[in-house]
């Protein structure tokens, strides 16, 4: 006997831990990466924004610059400052004015060189906010890769990995914990599909030879009728049993997303299981209602045939006729809000509104038992619902006034 195959080993784990207080400091982390950035960033605006003022500075107070006034023959003349005609009659006098009139010239330049300075301040402020946002998305977009895998994760591409390059950091560390996870999962979820297979034929098997048993045996003519009967009570529970086993197949089938998809008519869908169910709702003396109109989804056709038949077995099962009109089941399709909508309601009894979250429930009915019940095995909402949100679309059931359910299902068109 051949040995089991070794399974596979997941990554190895980082050997930095956040606890250590040394490693972060032997390592490019964000941290360190984003303080060397910001503080880097702003040191050399800071060189830039000094260095453009000490030139503005220089260029106000050069050496060849000239007086704000000059002196010819006896009389002061300036094109900055006012000064009287005539002489001034003292030296005190005169000193006064060549004050003023330095002074004027003084806060002219610093007026000027603020205005210059504030313009320098507006482009560097412009310069660093570009430079910082680009800088900030080459350092977080670990993060978008992080996300873009996460999103098709979601769509069951379990195969998908990050592998992501770069410095040994906290994001790098994180897309490889990630990357670890998400092995962990696809080898979960491949041994879940091995077990749906194996357990799809290891009890299909015995039901259907327990049903060719019974069957042969009701056909034998020498058979009693107390014989009969019995064998007739076992077929019964048999073909209860092959539902609950095929209802429970598909709900752990339908809970992932749908890979692989189609166009459906919800139209077609539903009309066919108005068909299935119009040899029971005849019996009942039960009328089928409703427009169909075409809408058109991707998905799996037997999926969606599967919710509309549950959704309208269920209205047929548990009605109640409406006064003297007798009871009714009206199935509608249609394109509303850029999404398809099959709407499935029906006559039956009183649902308080708190027991609607109920129904939805694997083996739960209305006011009934788990067994006992010709009805059904109490999965048909649960696997509407998990096909529903396979599809990316959702369920909701809400009371109709005098009695019934409305049932509404929205896909993505």
């Amino acid at each position: 006997m051949a040995a089991a195959p070794a399974p596979p080993t997941a990554p190895p784990k980082p050997t930095w831990a956040p606890g250590e207080q040394a490693s972060p400091w032997f390592r490019p982390t964000i941290r360190i990466r984003l303080t060397l950035l910001y503080g880097g960033m702003f040191l050399i605006a800071g060189i830039l924004l000094l260095l453009i003022i000490y030139l503005l500075a220089a260029q106000a107070l050069r050496p060849d610059s000239e007086l704000p006034f000059r002196i010819e023959k006896g009389q002061v003349s300036s094109e900055v400052c006012t000064f009287p005609t005539t002489p001034p009659d003292s030296t005190e006098t005169f000193n006064q004015l060549v004050n003023s009139c330095v002074n004027k010239q003084r806060q002219h330049a610093l007026d000027e060189l603020l205005t210059r300075s504030l313009f320098a301040l507006v482009g560097l402020s412009v310069i660093a906010f570009a430079f910082g946002y680009a800088m900030a998305g080459r350092v977080l977009s670990p993060l978008g890769k992080i996300t873009r895998t996460a999103r098709r994760v979601v769509g069951s591409d379990l195969s998908r990995r990050i592998e992501l390059d770069g410095p040994d950091d906290e994001l790098k560390e994180l897309a490889d914990t990630f990357d670890e996870m998400l092995e962990r999962l696809e080898r979960a979820f491949t041994a879940q599909q091995r077990f749906v297979a194996n357990a799809s034929h290891e009890l299909r098997t015995p039901l259907a030879i327990n049903r060719t048993l019974l069957e042969v045996h009701l056909s034998d003519p020498g058979a009693g009728e107390d014989l009969k009967q019995l064998g007739k009570t076992l077929l019964a529970t048999n073909e209860r049993s092959e539902q609950l086993v095929e209802g429970l197949l598909l709900l752990a089938r339908s809970e992932n997303q749908i890979v692989e998809r189609k166009p459906v008519d919800l139209a077609e869908v539903a009309t066919r299981a108005v068909d299935q169910a119009r040899g029971e709702a005849e019996a009942k003396g039960i009328e089928f209602r409703g427009r169909r109109a075409p809408a058109i989804v991707q998905g799996n056709g037997v999926l969606l045939e599967r919710i509309a038949l549950n959704l309208v077995q269920n209205a047929v099962r548990y009605n109640v006729p409406e006064g003297d009109g007798g009871g009714w089941v009206a199935v509608t399709t249609e394109v509303a809000h850029g999404q398809a909508v099959l709407l499935v309601s029906n006559t039956g009894p009183v649902v308080p509104a708190y027991e609607i979250d109920n129904l939805f429930e694997p083996f739960r009915r209305l006011r009934q038992e788990r067994t006992g019940s010709d009805k059904g095995v109490g999965l048909g909402l649960s696997i509407a619902r998990s096909v529903a949100r396979a599809h990316g679309g959702r369920i909701i059931a809400e009371p109709r006034e005098g009695g019934g359910l409305v049932m509404r299902v929205t896909l993505p068109v």
